[in-house]
């Protein structure tokens, strides 16, 4: 084949346009700039609490049982003092008038500087409650209400035989207290499994909690007192006389199977998945339970976040367009997402985003420098991190300089979506049915721990309506459910002016409620669909066939040349989906150990395709010693899809 000078230089050109848009594609950090808070030798920063002082000072408190003070946080030489010691396990941090407040396991601690020489030299108990010694036992905050008084979040324990559910084996386990300044404690809600995230935001008590027994993923919630938030642990304290939820142990499991079955033996089987059973969702016993008080925002499992920890607010002139939404970290896999608010018919719910990856160790506490810049502490002890150091303190600088192309925010409308952006889209990818993707899908309500996406159903994205500003596209979606969550995927979408898709494409919208008021009508939108025009199916018709001769070369070959047929292995491109589909990646990397061992190292055993299928099903946990969480059944995923997962797995050996 011949090629002209002029066509081997429209090559060339066209080639090194794709590479410099390959190469200054914007990434996370071209906005946010995270970096290591420089620490002396010594303090071990295994944060379980931070708060800003008012003079910009850092408060951080460690999982070791230490305060430091740690002044000039936002320059390049910090100075830590040791403030107090020999706490037990401080996982929460606040300032109020001159003294700091501590949870620690067992009690609400104020720790006051009564000298000025800079150290606590006064550790007063403001109210102890009491343990039963189980490890899971942790107690987190305080956050002061806009009373002044405080709430302490409490994390059930965990069964001996039944050692997979939660029990609330002393008062106030799986709780929320509120406590005044002189001690007076009262109880505030129940339902909560491990609250390690409480927070009060313009006055609101919110808190997140993790996936686990009852809960199918993290997510957000509001707390007011006298809410039921879902975990039936702490039901057996409803009957004291200061309790405000008056649901009772009784009345639930009237209501629905906790599933505590034993075997011939007596011993106690271990609730797993059930693939085509008749489940209930969370929403459903809304109907039987008034007192319930579902999500605000979910937060999907094994995408944004395994280990669901503290929500903040992003003040005002912070992290450029986000001002006002809510970022909420994650310890597991070591991520911030993003959370925007709405409320509609009287009911808070709203759309999460990923935000920021990266971090060095599980994200579990953050605090606002008094310069906007965001300080981020961090502990993976006890549980596997995708950053594997076991603590660490870093900072979040916003790149003031450039605006990053993102869904700033998504609104519910009658008929579908609103979607903004933070800048101007281009017009003719944007009026692309083929740019948008909805599908909607909710999780079981069961004592089994989490649970797999179930009632997927894709929905029809039938038109769009693009502002004259490029600022907003307006979709039409069939079939809206409440109260499930509705993945919008915008990949198609480019910035106005370059070629620049957005920079996190995904969007998960929690419908609490259906907006109501007008709808648009077609004749006022785009309906043109570059995915099914006569060209696109030639292309698709064209792809088939060059992999039907792939596949197949005997059918496409005279017979007497016919080759063997050869197994094709996918490519992680062609798996991708499937592990965060199947929430694979919330505990495996590829290369390195986190929750699970890494897919590297399961290739490294040499089992067949079909005995990882077998053990995706049926895990043996006996198998990899020396990991803290054992990996559930996973009956849902396909054998089809086990066994190209498990070529791609194999393949890495």
């Amino acid at each position: 084949m011949k090629y002209t000078f002029k066509t081997l230089a429209m090559l060339a050109l066209s080639f090194s346009f794709t590479m410099a848009l390959a190469q200054d594609a914007p990434k996370e950090e071209d906005f946010y700039r995270a970096s290591k808070v420089r620490v002396p030798e010594g303090p071990i920063l295994e944060v379980g609490g931070l708060v800003t002082l008012p003079n910009g000072d850092l408060g951080v408190s460690t999982r070791r049982g230490d305060v430091y003070i740690v002044e000039n946080p936002t320059s390049s030489r910090p100075h830590f003092r040791k403030f107090a010691s020999g706490l037990h396990e401080i996982l929460g941090l606040a300032y109020k008038n001159g003294a700091l407040y501590c949870a620690q396991r067992g009690e609400l601690t104020k720790l006051i500087d009564t000298d000025g020489d800079g150290k606590a030299d006064v550790y007063e108990t403001v109210y102890a409650w009491p343990l039963s010694g189980h490890y899971h036992e942790y107690s987190f905050g305080p956050k002061i209400a806009k009373d002044g008084s405080f709430f302490v979040t409490g994390n059930v324990a965990f069964g001996d035989e039944m050692w997979y559910r939660g029990e609330s084996r002393v008062p106030m386990r799986g709780w929320t207290m509120n406590i005044s300044e002189d001690g007076v404690m009262k109880p505030w809600a129940t339902g909560q499994r491990s609250p390690a995230g409480p927070n009060v935001i313009d006055g609101q008590l919110y808190y997140t909690d993790n996936q686990g027994d009852w809960f199918g993923s993290g997510a957000i919630w509001q707390v007011n007192k006298g809410d039921f938030l879902g975990h039936p642990a702490g039901l057996r304290w409803t009957g004291r006389s200061d309790s405000p939820v008056k649901l009772t142990e009784e009345q639930f499991r009237a209501k629905i199977d906790e599933r505590r079955d034993v075997n011939a033996q007596g011993r106690a089987i271990k609730p797993e998945n059930r693939v085509n059973e008749d489940f209930k969702m969370l929403f459903e016993l809304k109907k039987d339970f008034p007192e319930l008080r579902l999500p605000s925002v979910w937060l999907p499992y094994g995408i944004l976040g395994i280990s669901t920890s503290e929500p903040v607010k992003i003040p005002e002139g912070a992290f450029g367009p986000f001002s006002g939404q809510i970022l909420v970290g994650d310890q597991g896999m070591s991520i911030i997402s993003r959370v925007f608010f709405e409320t509609v018919n009287g009911v808070e719910q709203g759309a999460s985003f990923m935000f920021r990856s990266g971090f060095h160790s599980g994200v579990l506490r953050m605090a606002w420098g008094n310069d906007g810049s965001l300080f981020v502490g961090e502990t993976n002890r006890g549980w596997g991190s995708a950053g594997d150091a076991n603590e660490g303190l870093e900072r979040l600088t916003y790149n003031k300089d450039r605006t990053p192309f993102e869904m700033r925010a998504v609104r519910a409308m009658p008929d579908g979506f609103e979607i903004e952006f933070t800048l101007p889209v281009d017009t003719k990818t944007a009026e692309d049915l083929a740019s948008y993707n909805v599908e909607s899908y909710l999780y079981k309500y069961h004592p089994v721990y989490g649970s797999p996406p179930v009632n997927k159903e894709s929905l029809k994205v039938k038109g769009v309506k693009v502002s004259a500003d490029g600022m907003r596209a307006r979709i039409i979606v069939d079939n809206l459910r409440q109260y499930y969550i509705h993945t919008i995927t915008v990949e198609g979408v480019r910035e106005k002016g370059n070629a620049y898709s957005l920079l996190h494409p995904v969007a998960y919208y929690t419908l609490n409620s259906i907006p109501t008021g007008d709808k648009l009508s077609l004749s006022e939108v785009s309906t043109r669909n570059s995915g099914s025009s006569p060209k696109a199916a030639n292309t698709t018709k064209t792809t088939d066939a060059i992999k039907a001769k792939v596949n197949n070369p005997a059918k496409n070959a005279p017979e007497q040349k016919a080759a063997p047929k050869v197994a094709i292995v996918p490519t992680f491109a062609q798996v991708k989906g499937m592990l965060t589909s199947y929430t694979c990646t919330a505990c495996h990397n590829t290369d390195k150990k986190q929750i699970g061992p890494a897919f590297r190292d399961v290739a490294k055993r040499k089992y067949t395709n079909e005995k990882i299928v077998e053990l995706i099903h049926n895990p043996q946990p006996q198998n990899w010693p020396g990991y803290a969480t054992e990996m559930p059944p996973m009956p849902q995923v396909t054998k089809e899809d086990g066994l190209k997962i498990a070529a791609w797995i194999n393949s890495l050996k």
